[in-house]
């Protein structure tokens, strides 16, 4: 199978993303006919609607966490002024109530349980159940506000359409979009590329399809298959609606927040003490729920986006490859941070588990009737061309460091020989 229309003659851009003769991605395709894809228009964006609900929750929660505080705060300050006969006899008086009291609660949980079940969701693609408090075009209508004020804030930045680096992340979009027509989102959601001329290295998606990618990311990548992987990867994100998915489970965070905030300010003997019980409150609830949360969603658009990218022919091997790059990237300019501090997991974790997929990604690709791919692996290539790297650090070091002590190359990169035995488990795999 061919595909046809050429990328615009960029010879220099060509190079950089590795745009090599027979790559089936070097083309991009005007029609083309498989199992595993038909043919789909690019769409533009939808004009504004009316004013979303979610906004209406993004006001409202910096007043919820100030509810919590004063509510808390007020009844603590009116059981302190009340005289000891009187508490007591309000204790009596909430005993003697305790089982309308324990039925009010049970009723309230009732709701709370009848409210979870009726907005429960499946998630398009992977088919895991999940809470959804806002409708999907209440979302959509947010997400349309939000790419209007980002187009204003990079209205200075945006490259032009005729740029040879947008028709390149264009064309990928495009075969993203036309390859993986068996998913039912890809299909009626509207894409639109918009390329910000700025060295962070970033990319991402919103939920109406509105693509942004700067172009430190295009420096980031070392080829075409590289930046398929990025691309489907925050393409998956919009597709499975993890923004609404995200949105709706920090709504229940915050109820649980306001329960939990209140009974601090209200437990508290003194302001000071509930205010580091606040503060204790909020870490616990990033470190053991929100980051945690938000880094399973971002392998879970990993894994999605391989398969995106597997269906469009693209060298899936390429993807543990280029976190392995950030991953050495970090190291050398010391931004290397823990994963239990980030919302996003740590550049080896992603690698290995895409490792992991890149068997069945590899199949799947094959199901597609992609041509075969090199036999050298892209992992070899960097592993090798690192150790290379390592050992000429290391060998400098010697030299300059005094005979009697020991050196230490400054960068410790995983480098054993798994990546060599990886590539030969995978030499079966056409």
């Amino acid at each position: 199978m061919r595909l046809v229309a050429p990328f615009p003659e960029t010879p220099l851009l060509a190079a950089r993303l590795g745009l090599l003769t027979g790559s089936p991605l070097q083309r991009a395709p005007v029609t083309y006919v498989s199992p595993c894809t038909k043919v789909q228009r690019f769409h533009t964006s939808a004009p504004l609607r009316a004013l979303p609900a979610p906004i209406v929750w993004l006001v409202l929660k910096p007043l919820q966490k100030l509810l919590a505080i004063v509510l808390g705060r007020s009844i603590r300050k009116w059981w302190a002024s009340l005289p000891p006969n009187r508490r007591e006899l309000m204790r009596q008086a909430t005993w003697q109530r305790r089982w309308q009291l324990a039925a009010g609660g049970a009723g309230l949980l009732l709701l709370l349980a009848i409210f979870f079940l009726t907005h429960l969701d499946e998630a398009p693609i992977v088919g895991r159940a999940r809470l959804l408090v806002c409708s999907r075009e209440e979302f959509l209508d947010l997400a349309r506000q939000m790419s209007e004020v980002y187009m204003e804030m990079f209205k200075d930045s945006l490259i032009s359409p005729d740029d040879p680096r947008h028709k390149v992340v264009e064309t990928v979009v495009k075969l993203l979009v036309q390859k993986n027509q068996d998913v039912a989102e890809i299909a009626t959601m509207p894409w639109n590329v918009h390329i910000v001329e700025n060295s962070t290295i970033n990319a991402f998606v919103l939920p109406n399809g509105a693509v942004f990618l700067f172009t430190g990311m295009l420096e980031a990548v070392a080829d075409i298959h590289q930046l398929t992987f990025v691309l489907a990867h925050e393409m998956a994100h919009a597709l499975i609606g993890h923004a609404a998915e995200k949105t709706s489970m920090s709504h229940v965070v915050d109820f649980l927040s306001f329960i939990f905030l209140t009974a601090i300010w209200l437990v508290c003997p003194r302001d000071s003490l509930a205010v580091l019980g606040q503060w204790i409150q909020s870490q616990l609830m990033q470190f053991m729920f929100d980051r945690p949360y938000s880094r399973k969603l971002e392998l879970e658009a990993d894994q999605v986006g391989l398969q995106l990218a597997a269906k469009i022919c693209a060298d899936v091997r390429a993807a543990p490859v280029f976190w392995k790059q950030m991953e050495l990237l970090d190291q050398l300019t010391g931004k290397d941070i823990p994963e239990w501090l980030s919302t996003h997991p740590s550049h080896k974790n992603r690698a290995n588990q895409l490792d992991r997929l890149v068997p069945q990604a590899l199949k799947l690709r094959a199901s597609c009737n992609c041509p075969a791919l090199p036999a050298q692996d892209p992992l070899v290539v960097f592993s090798t061309s690192v150790h290379k790297l390592l050992e000429a650090q290391q060998e400098k070091q010697t030299q300059l460091l005094p005979l009697n002590q020991d050196s230490n190359p400054q960068l410790h990169f995983d480098l054993s020989q798994k990546a060599k035995k990886r590539s030969v488990q995978r030499s079966g795999v056409p």
